[in-house]
């Protein structure tokens, strides 16, 4: 994709996506909807972020597709100046508003992402016929983690579509936009996963695909299922891809919890129950999609005997003080076990029983008798679609069954 038609995605997409704003908002108030876009790779990502201000004080959240995520912490907004936290990515956008204008940054540990907003909806679009690229792709691809290929999930309604990319780890977000050009152009960014996708259909039904993320530009190609088959393409199975080395060993842990006490699988709370483990981080977005399925599944069937414990591995600024992972925490009420196992780098060494342990996050079914049963790697978001039905129905089943057995 050449820059001129990145900077097409970017106006078409703000375009489609832009809403009006709250018409009864006072002059000088920023509450409402702006169409924004983020500075990643060399590329414009389009995406939406909504403001509530009441005085000086506002909240902000971004979407994910059509959803609303969790909005951040009260910041302020004073004299053109925002500055607006999210505690839970320890991210911080700070800007300042001028004639309808936002120009800012939005910063995360390690990295800080130009912001550019306004409040005003883009101006519309010509629909064009666009082809249909409804259902599931397969993505050949040679990831560093041994996959062989990723899925595409595509869900479209005439020239607007919605997408999201599954990897071993979980998917992409969802990806949203239209047609235009010749190309559908999807994007998302909602605090974290930016990525920009450009797919152009093939004569040849094949899909061409540019990918711009923080892992930079790609070109990739996606086939439906029979021609990857063809190909020896295929998504690796959630399942099979971490086990254990030793399948007759029970699997041990002993970590201390955000008050320093030391928390081990030996401990009484454990005995005779069953036990995911869930290795995680809280800078992860996957675990953040995670998170709630398994704080659900907990309120429901601990009194059935099962008991979940987060093994959660940070980046290095956040052990001494890990302020991320409590607001990670309170974010989705978070009631079992969450322990802080140590630098992300040391998850081999901190799990030496784990084999080929290197997605996030890795869940680990652990049965009554301390042994693990099954492993489930990544996790997905709605954007995935049937597969999001799937993954979260598929470990409560695993679960349910080993809750069954005494």
């Amino acid at each position: 994709m050449r820059p001129s038609r990145l900077s097409h995605a970017a106006a078409f997409i703000a375009a489609v996506i832009a809403m009006a704003l709250v018409s009864s908002a006072a002059a000088g108030s920023i509450s409402g909807r702006w169409s924004a876009v983020a500075d990643v790779s060399g590329a414009q990502i389009p995406f939406r972020i909504a403001f509530a201000a009441d005085g000086a004080a506002v909240q902000a959240h971004f979407f994910d597709g059509d959803r609303p995520t969790n909005p951040s912490s009260r910041g302020t907004f004073k004299d053109g100046h925002l500055h607006v936290s999210f505690p839970s990515y320890a991210a911080v956008l700070d800007a300042t508003i001028a004639d309808g204008k936002l120009e800012g940054t939005y910063a995360t540990p390690g990295r800080v992402t130009p912001i550019h907003a306004v409040r005003r909806p883009a101006a519309g679009f010509a629909p064009a016929k666009a082809p249909s690229i409804q259902g599931e792709w397969i993505i050949p691809y040679n990831s560093a983690k041994g996959e062989t290929a990723w899925r595409l999930i595509i869900r479209q309604k005439g020239p607007l579509a919605e997408a999201s990319i599954l990897r071993i780890d979980g998917d992409t977000g969802t990806l949203n936009g239209g047609f235009q050009h010749g190309a559908f152009r999807l994007s998302h960014f909602a605090g974290e996963r930016p990525a920009l996708l450009e797919i152009t259909p093939q004569p040849d039904q094949t899909l061409k695909l540019v990918l711009v993320d923080l892992g930079g530009r790609r070109e990739l190609s996606a086939v439906r299922a029979a021609a990857a088959a063809a190909l020896g393409a295929a998504p690796t199975d959630p399942t099979r891809h971490t086990g254990v080395k030793d399948p007759a060993q029970p699997f041990q842990f002993a970590f201390n919890d955000l008050t320093g006490r030391k928390v081990a699988n030996t401990d009484a709370k454990f005995r005779h129950k069953v036990v995911l483990v869930d290795v995680m981080g809280s800078w992860c977005p996957n675990c953040h999609d995670e998170a709630p399925f398994l704080q659900a599944l907990y309120a429901r069937h601990r009194k059935d005997g099962l008991e979940i414990v987060a093994l959660d591995f940070e980046q290095p600024d956040q052990l001494a003080d890990p302020q991320r992972l409590r607001a990670f925490i309170q974010r989705y009420g978070l009631s079992y076990t969450v322990l802080l196992a140590g630098d992300l780098k040391e998850v081999t060494a901190k799990i030496p029983q784990a084999a080929n342990l290197n997605a996030w996050p890795t869940t680990f079914f652990v049965g009554r008798d301390g042994l693990v049963k099954s492993v489930h790697v990544g996790f997905t978001s709605p954007g995935s679609g049937p597969r999001d039905v799937e993954t979260r129905a598929a470990m409560e089943r695993e679960m349910v069954t080993l809750l069954a057995q005494r």
